[in-house]
């Protein structure tokens, strides 16, 4: 008894050192950030600001018009989110539940193509835009997110749990197929893409790379591309950095920490075997 709750006084111990460890950078970004131009470059080590200040994010939002790119990156975010569900749903659905010629053999082909690096896949998808029109456009930033083969492999193995007998039996009651999917599976999928709006929002918000290659007009950039730039631009301004970090991870902060619990019950759940 008494060796089992050392070990679980060790355990509890580790846990909070762990979150401690991870939450210090964040607490001093943000205090940091509340300090006045130059407070956080002096010789002694300031963890606190001593009068704490927003000039800082009015520097941002004012003069540097960073709420232009943080209106993109909302936008492009929520709608990459709306768009990967309905995409996503729909493919997995099908490839649990609808029975068509090379369904095994296009699943099994897909989830080999998980293997490959997404980066292989720019260019291409670049020159494919490009004859389309569609660069330097909210648009062609959307295109990667109508679609994921991680984003379909996982409603898919969740939809494997929904009961045959249950969708049979609409059917036999005269439903659709697109009236069986809204009103029955939908339904019962819900967890499953709640977790992948959820993933798809965090990684929109976040995404870097393709952003940066597709846009050019400066109008159109979205947030990590503009702190990107802002950094080189800025770089002895440590105070404003921060400041600009913290409305950076502050969204993604809020939806998974409002999602958190059906994240990971959908994330556990999507990794059902057939």
């Amino acid at each position: 008894m008494r060796g089992g709750r050392w070990r679980g006084v060790i355990l509890h111990a580790g846990l909070i050192g762990g979150a401690v460890l991870t939450l210090a950078p964040l607490i001093w970004m943000t205090a940091v950030s509340l300090m006045h131009p130059g407070e956080a470059n002096t010789a002694k080590l300031n963890l606190w600001p001593e009068a704490p200040t927003l000039e800082n994010y009015r520097h941002l939002f004012t003069r540097l018009n960073m709420a232009r790119h943080f209106l993109n990156s909302a936008v492009v975010s929520c709608a990459a989110t709306l768009l990967s569900v309905l995409v996503n749903s729909l493919a997995g659905y099908a490839l649990a539940k609808l029975h068509f010629p090379g369904r095994d053999i296009l699943f099994r082909r897909m989830t080999a193509a998980m293997v490959i690096p997404a980066q292989v896949g720019m260019l291409p998808l670049f020159l494919l835009l490009r004859q389309l029109g569609l660069v330097n456009t909210i648009g062609g930033v959307l295109v990667p997110y109508l679609a994921s083969i991680f984003g379909i492999v996982l409603i898919r193995q969740y939809a494997l749990s929904i009961p045959d007998d249950l969708l049979d039996a609409a059917r036999m009651d005269g439903a659709g197929e697109f009236h069986i999917f809204r009103l029955v599976a939908l339904p019962i999928m819900k967890p499953i893409l709640v977790t992948m709006a959820a993933f798809t929002f965090l990684s929109a918000w976040n995404d870097f790379m393709w952003p940066l290659i597709v846009l050019s007009d400066e109008k159109l950039q979205t947030l990590p591309v503009a702190l990107a730039k802002l950094a080189g631009e800025h770089v002895q301004d440590t105070e404003l950095m921060m400041a600009g970090s913290v409305i950076t991870i502050l969204p993604p902060l809020i939806v998974f920490l409002l999602f958190q619990k059906v994240y990971v019950e959908g994330i556990v759940a999507g990794s059902v075997k057939e």
